[in-house]
């Protein structure tokens, strides 16, 4: 499904690595709860271009539907170890213990985690929600 005007050329993304966890952020997301994610540098691509302040994406659920847009308002590349709370909680997955392990067990399902691997950290905002 493609998203509505004006976003059909917009880049397209699902958070997480499973259809379940991608619809637990993007509820996360919708609920204002969650308002930044990141991301191994080395998996962004063409497809999914590292993201810039001002550029609007489309968020899709689970099941592959457009659900919301959001716009990046900062992105900043760093060691997955130099990560501080206060984006982590800006995640909204928990304090910085559970944000800390989950994301260590996110990246060994998908490539490899390391302290000093680079992540894409994004903030963002909520621009449209679809019905």
């Amino acid at each position: 499904m493609k998203p509505p005007a004006p976003y059909e050329n917009a880049v397209t993304f699902q958070f997480g690595d499973s259809p379940e966890l991608a619809n637990e952020l993007l509820a996360l997301v919708l609920a204002g709860t969650k308002t930044a994610t990141c991301g191994a540098l080395h998996h962004f691509n063409d497809k999914e271009p590292v993201p810039e302040a001002g550029r609007r994406d489309v968020v899709l659920d689970g099941q592959g539907r457009p659900a919301c847009v959001i716009e990046t308002t900062s992105v900043l590349i760093q060691r997955f170890d130099q990560v501080d709370e206060a984006f982590a909680l800006a995640e909204g997955e928990g304090p910085y213990d559970v944000w800390r392990e989950a994301h260590i067990a996110y990246f060994e399902r998908n490539g490899g985690y390391a302290p000093e691997m680079m992540l894409v950290c994004e903030r963002f905002r909520v621009i449209e929600v679809f019905e």
